[in-house]
């Protein structure tokens, strides 16, 4: 998970030892009171890092607690790193914390060791309508909805307007723009020893997995371990787009694919690359840190031909099913959500609201930031993937598609190999 700033701005083998000592499953708060009358007391372990994000959380936190005596919430902080490690410890040991801060393609795994609680009959009508079903599908396992969706990113293209200018080409106004007229700027605006695009895919997976569905690329078919996989023309589309501009119309700065999105941002910044394919979140980045002067713009969501689609995978707010306070998790989680509360953390965090109340709210508080138009709009056209209910998912991300992706865009194998490397390593892997 990334690190994020605002636009204006213990391993498996001792959750195993922990679990033989005998600890018992629950809640490391138990929903604590201490006696007869007294608060309920729940831990919501956050993730938020950021100092504007951890305010903007404690801001909500606090206007409950001053609003409910006897539901009181206590923040524990941590943070991304070691999370998924942390967890698992966490649950076998039964000091997991009543509400867990996650992101939809980690939690599946415990969902499926029955971990989380199914909210769905305790989420509010109000905030379930307002938010699209192809969210709410990103966390729902087995008909049972066991989070809820905050804030998302998206893959969004950058441009140095000045250097399209300098190139004859007009900044892309429309609705979504097509990766044909991508590589056309990108073509247009590589000149001089400079090229027209810089794409930081060291960690290539979460990308391709995101835009193949742009052209209807879904991978997997089916859920949990009963999921198989699919690499056809639609899953290679994207791949193949970026290897062409690479070797054959030689537009991307070659050294960018193998950095990471915040490396390729000094290039951006020094007129290297005309363009940069970054997390929509690091518009607030390239505000706070681009030169003086430096005039940028984020383009219009890529289109391909299944649309401007990506996909959804949010940050989550979940229920530890052994808190013996489930409902009132869910009645703080519902207040945490509403439109305003989860506009100040998205705005805080530069990511996109999953609801179209906080999206409102975002429009208005980002109304003199341009790049804000793109990356709600980016938002119109997040679903929830196939790979979110695969249980091997993150296993074979790590092991099989990384590895796999790296070799091709570093021109080491064929488009026919790596589809190959994929299906045989998640058979290899799935049995």
């Amino acid at each position: 998970m990334k690190r994020i700033r605002g636009f204006g701005a213990v391993a498996v083998a001792g959750a195993v030892a922990l679990a033989l000592t005998g600890c018992q499953q629950g809640s490391s708060s138990g929903g604590s009171e201490s006696g007869e009358g007294d608060a309920v007391t729940l831990q919501f372990q956050s993730l938020s890092d950021q100092p504007a994000t951890q305010e903007a959380v404690k801001t909500i936190v606090d206007k409950w607690n001053a609003d409910n005596d006897d539901v009181q919430v206590e923040i524990v902080q941590a943070g991304w790193d070691g999370t998924y490690d942390k967890l698992i410890t966490q649950f076998a040991g039964g000091t997991a914390p009543d509400i867990i801060h996650y992101e939809a393609s980690s939690i599946a795994s415990f969902a499926s060791d029955g971990y989380l609680a199914d909210l769905t009959d305790y989420i509010d009508a109000d905030l379930k309508s307002d938010i699209s079903e192809g969210v709410w599908d990103s966390v729902t396992r087995d008909g049972e909805i066991i989070a809820y969706p905050s804030t998302l990113q998206s893959y969004m293209v950058f441009a140095n307007a000045d250097l399209l200018e300098a190139a004859g080409v007009e900044v892309p106004s429309g609705d979504t723009m097509t990766w044909e007229e991508l590589q056309e700027i990108a073509k247009a605006t590589t000149t001089g020893g400079n090229y027209g695009l810089g794409w930081g895919l060291a960690s290539p997976t979460a990308t391709m997995m995101s835009l193949a569905l742009g052209y209807d690329g879904g991978f997997f078919d089916g859920e949990g371990t009963e999921a198989s996989i699919e690499v056809g023309d639609a899953e290679l589309a994207v791949p193949e787009l970026i290897h062409e501009m690479a070797y054959t119309d030689k537009s991307i700065e070659p050294t960018s694919l193998t950095q990471s999105g915040s490396d390729v941002l000094a290039s951006f910044y020094g007129g290297k690359v005309a363009m940069t394919v970054q997390g929509s979140y690091q518009a607030a980045n390239i505000a706070k840190d681009a030169p003086e002067g430096f005039n940028w713009v984020a383009l219009p969501p890529l289109e391909g031909s299944a649309g401007a689609i990506q996909a959804a995978n949010p940050q989550t707010y979940s229920v530890n099913i052994d808190s013996e306070h489930v409902e009132e998790s869910a009645e703080f989680l519902n207040f945490f959500m509403n439109g305003e509360n989860l506009a100040s953390i998205a705005y805080a965090d530069a990511l996109i609201p999953s609801s179209d109340s906080a999206r409102a709210e975002v429009e208005t508080m980002a109304a003199d930031e341009p790049a804000w138009t793109q990356v709600l709009a980016s938002g119109n056209g997040l679903e929830g993937p196939p790979f979110l209910k695969v249980e091997k998912y993150a296993e074979w991300k790590d092991t099989v598609a990384t590895p796999a992706y790296q070799q091709y865009l570093a021109d080491q194998i064929t488009s026919e190999e790596l589809s190959a490397q994929l299906s045989d390593g998640w058979t290899d892997i799935n049995g």
